[in-house]
């Protein structure tokens, strides 16, 4: 017991402390905007964030994921929140969210994240870079308080978000913000250089966001026109527990509705979780394989947790988990400390926090997102063929052009799609042969024959010519679907008609009178 704590003391001040302040530098702006995006109060976001890190990660079983506000979930919680008219009432059903998920890991139903296809999962961290990196942008040119973390990329390119405000551009920018990004993003792409080696102990994003603060000081201290606006700063009351709601009991049956969305955001959630801790799994130098089904429990409990407290629900979030890779994360204790840091920080020095600039957030956002898909991952998956890269694509525009869930259903159909067509392809060889002036065919069935063969199967059959000899040998298959013996049967009592004279070879006949 003593090596273990002391292994563990030791994990966590060489890789888990440092990782953990990466991930709550990346996880607070991830936090704010989200709840901004989902209609719900600031602290929500917060809190939610606290409850994914302090409490979700002790009870999960997966070494590097991190839960907390999933982006993925914006549109469903915004439209839950109107629809349900009170945001007390919204929390109820974030707690059937969660007691429909703790029932899913207890039924031990984790499994079904076992199904989506690698090409699938990497089309959707792609997705996530590149929206991650896209939504940043308006931020690292200092717009204020533009609407980034809305749902879809083509949202960002709307009239009241980008191209509306080109004829003022000039008005919606910070030359300061612009500076302020481009040192951070420098700095970053610095750090990860290898004549920096000696300086990775230190988080680049702790480096970054010390810089961005100090350079607007120093703009302000300038009384320069390049600092910042306040809105271009990180904005934390300083007492956010001071106006969290709770759940209204009394209206848990009073309102169908509350019942379904709970459902919905469980569903949702709870296929995120799957896809992400079967990404953050990818990504685990150390190949570990996060139990799926104590994951569903562990997220259950935690958006239980979160509808008990005011909080929006929580997901295990890729961003969030990428982060924690790269910053070398090695254990739970992490996305713990991420937690432990978020809540002291919001408790104590909600002062400083909010003097970091947005744009230098943005910056560490936007390097996360690269990494999430660079350039070299697109060349691997088309050298893998279009079975792969297909899939990957259309997962990956889906998801840009409409969310999360529906980019991967899409993405999952046509890996299905490529699935069935490979089990189209012929499970026979078809031999033939001129014996004495007679048309001979040898049809050889291979190991597996199934009902997906049927159409092609009977085409070559009805092409065999009159006064001619067929053997259909199936001593090697394995197996042969009753489909497939119905229409050898069909046709062996037609045959005759035909003046096909028919040898079969281990292939039982069956009854197909019963089906005219």
């Amino acid at each position: 017991m003593k090596r273990t704590i002391k292994y563990y003391r030791i994990i966590w001040f060489r890789h888990d402390l440092t990782a953990g302040l990466s991930v709550f530098l990346v996880a607070l702006p991830l936090c704010l905007g989200i709840a901004l995006a989902s209609g719900a109060p600031l602290y929500a976001g917060l809190l939610s964030g606290i409850i994914g890190g302090l409490l979700v990660s002790l009870i999960s079983g997966s070494p590097l994921s991190v839960s907390g506000p999933g982006a993925g979930l914006t549109t469903l919680v915004a439209a839950a929140i109107i629809s349900l008219g009170d945001y007390k009432v919204f929390l109820l059903a974030v707690m059937i969210a969660g007691l429909f998920q703790l029932l899913l890991g207890v039924l031990k139903l984790g499994t079904i994240a076992n199904y989506f296809p690698s090409a699938v999962i990497k089309g959707m961290l792609a997705a996530i870079g590149i929206i991650l990196v896209s939504k940043q942008i308006p931020l690292a040119l200092g717009y204020d308080q533009p609407d980034f973390w809305s749902s879809g990329l083509i949202q960002l390119f709307t009239a009241e978000n980008f191209l509306g405000n080109i004829e003022t551009f000039n008005h919606h920018i910070t030359r300061g913000a612009i500076l302020i990004t481009v040192i951070s993003l420098a700095v970053l792409i610095l750090l990860q250089q290898p004549f920096a080696k000696k300086l990775r102990p230190i988080p680049a994003p702790l480096v970054v966001v010390v810089i961005g603060t100090i350079v607007n000081f120093l703009f302000t201290a300038a009384t320069s026109d390049f600092s910042l606006k306040p809105t271009q700063l990180v904005s934390i009351s300083s007492n956010i527990f001071e106006s969290i709601s709770f759940p209204d009991f009394s209206k848990l049956f009073s309102n169908p509705e509350i019942w379904k969305y709970g459902i919905l955001i469980g569903l949702l959630a709870t296929l995120e979780t799957l896809l992400c801790v079967e990404a953050i799994d990818k990504l685990d130098k150390r190949n570990r394989i996060t139990p799926v089904n104590r994951e569903l429990v562990a997220q259950g409990i935690g958006n239980m947790t979160c509808g008990l407290l005011g909080a929006i629900p929580l997901t295990a979030v890729v961003v969030r988990g990428a982060a924690n890779v790269d910053a070398g994360g090695k254990t739970k204790l992490s996305a713990f400390t991420h937690g432990l840091f978020m809540l002291l920080a919001v408790l104590l020095v909600p002062f400083l926090l909010n003097k970091i600039p947005y744009a230098s957030l943005a910056a560490i956002l936007i390097i996360t997102g690269y990494n999430l898909t660079k350039p070299k991952l697109y060349r691997n998956m088309w050298s893998l063929g279009r079975k792969q890269f297909i899939p990957f694509m259309i997962t990956i525009i889906v998801i840009l052009a409409t969310d999360l869930l529906l980019g991967v259903c899409i993405g999952l159909l046509i890996s299905v799609y490529y699935i069935v067509q490979s089990n189209f392809k012929i499970e026979y060889n078809i031999t033939q042969t001129r014996h004495l002036g007679i048309e001979t065919q040898y049809i050889k069935l291979n190991h597996n024959v199934t009902f997906l063969n049927k159409v092609k199967l009977r085409k070559a059959l009805d092409e065999v010519p009159e006064y001619s000899i067929l053997t259909i040998d199936g001593s090697e298959s394995r197996l042969i679907d009753y489909d497939i013996l119905e229409i050898i049967s069909e046709f062996h009592r037609k045959a005759r008609d035909r003046h096909i004279e028919l040898h079969l070879i281990n292939i039982e006949k069956v009854n197909v009178t019963a089906v005219h």
